[in-house]
């Protein structure tokens, strides 16, 4: 139900790191997505670096941290609609709210690990192509540290009203998109188990990640 185990950190390190945007609200509905991306990625390895907790692994206060710094800026009802596919449209507004919740918490548990991978990552934001009009983009960068670099692309779209600003609804890293790695799975689910089931693993999932 999970991408593989390094890969999910390095999906994180993206999420983590584009998603810590929400330090100042007020620039993010006016600035340049790449600009966005460029200034809070330092902003958010240089959190990652100093805090203690989460160099010693603490994955209650970990998860709380992506909780609070990233989630928010995400775009979870389209990340959560595009994972689950086609079936989205006739699922109840019950079973979207349990798929939304379910999927989110997974997410936290399962990429709160990335954080403690972040050290001398350094992120090089490419030259954005579009017009200062577009309201979905697409954001090419590269993290540089030891090793080979990692290549880190997100879509983002422009939020209107309270909460303005860039918002990511998919991320992909060394050419495999987040979403589509969960809609494969998911889809597997909804066609062996239908919604409920898919709900159903989703929580048993969950409550395994909070035992460990």
């Amino acid at each position: 139900m999970t991408p593989a185990p390094m890969l999910s950190r390095r999906l994180l390190m993206g999420v983590v790191i584009a998603a810590s945007m929400g330090t100042s609200p007020l620039w993010a509905a006016d600035e340049a997505p790449d600009v966005f991306v460029r200034r809070f990625s330092s902003e958010m390895i240089d959190l990652v670096r100093n805090d203690k907790m989460i160099k010693s692994g603490d994955m209650n206060y970990i998860a709380s941290v992506v909780d609070a710094r990233v989630l928010p800026h995400l775009n979870f009802q389209r990340m959560t609609a595009a994972a689950v596919g086609p079936g989205w449209r006739q699922t109840t507004p019950e079973q979207k709210s349990r798929l939304q919740e379910e999927f989110k918490t997974l997410l936290v548990r399962t990429y709160s690990g990335a954080l403690t991978q972040i050290s001398d990552q350094t992120v090089t934001v490419k030259p954005l192509r579009g017009s200062a009009t577009d309201t979905e983009v697409l954001v090419r960068s590269e993290l540089k540290g030891r090793g080979d670099p990692i290549q880190l692309d997100y879509r983002l779209e422009k939020t209107p009203g309270q909460g303005a600003g860039w918002k990511i609804y998919n991320l992909n890293v060394m050419g495999i998109w987040l979403i589509d790695t969960y809609r494969s799975q998911f889809a597997e689910e909804i066609n062996a188990k239908g919604i409920d089931g898919l709900i159903n693993t989703l929580a048993e999932r969950n409550r395994s990640n909070a035992k460990k």
